[in-house]
């Protein structure tokens, strides 16, 4: 049996959710059709999707894997496919610790001037928070794909 890589469904909307929230990503904007499933025999183990902000930004987003997977390669098959469907720019936000991971995909950081609209917002609302909780660890790190 071999991971199989599939558009969700709307019966996956309930699961896609799930996953998010266990991994401690953002749980808003989850429209399960941008969503691409990674399935083993009957069980969801992982996803991800591409979503499209007001200010016409397109960002990788709710990739999510369950723990049981992780290491095995359930996000690449995933970020693969997702980038397959799409053209132009992609911009992404992860950890700082995972901006190689994201790297082989093609991804690079980008200065904060040269950030849209929307991620100039969750840059700024990231730093805030590290002031108010009086942290010098690891903002927000934003990438973009060409």
């Amino acid at each position: 049996m071999q991971v199989i890589i599939r558009p969700a469904s709307a019966e996956d909307r309930h699961t896609i959710k799930s996953i998010v929230r266990a991994a401690w990503l953002n749980p808003l904007d989850l429209d399960w059709p941008r969503f691409l499933i990674a399935q083993w025999g009957q069980d969801i183990i992982g996803v991800g999707q591409v979503k499209q902000h007001g200010d016409s930004s397109r960002e990788l987003a709710s990739l999510a894997v369950v723990p049981e997977w992780h290491g095995q390669g359930v996000g690449t098959h995933i970020i693969h496919g997702l980038l397959a469907r799409e053209s132009g720019v992609l911009y992404l936000m992860c950890a700082p610790r995972l901006g190689g991971y994201y790297a082989r995909f093609g991804f690079q950081p980008i200065a904060d001037g040269e950030l849209p609209p929307y991620f100039r917002r969750i840059d700024r609302a990231s730093r805030l928070a590290a002031r108010l909780l009086r942290s010098d660890g690891p903002r927000v790190l934003v990438m973009r794909r060409l």
